[in-house]
């Protein structure tokens, strides 16, 4: 059985945003699946027709919002593998995505992060090689 993952549920303030900055990741990615709730909420689903991100509205203020790498359990990034991170990072920077990226050199693979309207940070990588031991080195400088 291959195993991937088909989506991801994440509940947001601002759908439209989040549709903005997936869209601008993944010019491919379309709205594919929109509606109400049973409690009344809106949720849309956005991706291509084998993988997806769904968005809920959400239905309640904070004064805190959860923040990657903090210590506090959540989410800290979700990861997309790219054919070309470069061109990747010029459409969010050039739509104004703050970019988040630690240094990561390494010769088999480029990462970058960029955190979208909500601030939660999202990880895109391009490998350089097809040879597992190559893509999965974790001995090299990745930081």
């Amino acid at each position: 059985m291959a195993v991937r993952l088909e989506h991801a549920n994440l509940t947001v303030n601002d759908i439209e945003g989040m549709i903005r900055f997936l869209q601008t990741a993944f010019p491919e990615f379309r709205v594919r699946g929109e509606g109400i709730s049973q409690a009344g909420d809106r949720w849309v689903h956005v991706g291509t027709d084998v993988t997806y991100i769904a968005l809920s509205q959400a239905r309640v203020e904070t004064d805190t919002r959860f923040k990657p790498y903090s210590g506090a359990p959540g989410v800290n990034h979700l990861a997309y593998v790219v054919d070309d991170v470069q061109a990747l990072r010029s459409r969010l920077a050039a739509a104004g995505y703050k970019d988040s990226t630690p240094p990561n050199a390494h010769p088999h693979r480029t990462r970058q992060y960029f955190y979208d309207s909500e601030g939660n940070d999202w990880e895109f990588v391009q490998y350089r090689s097809t040879d597992p031991a190559e893509r999965n080195d974790y001995k090299l400088p990745d930081r």
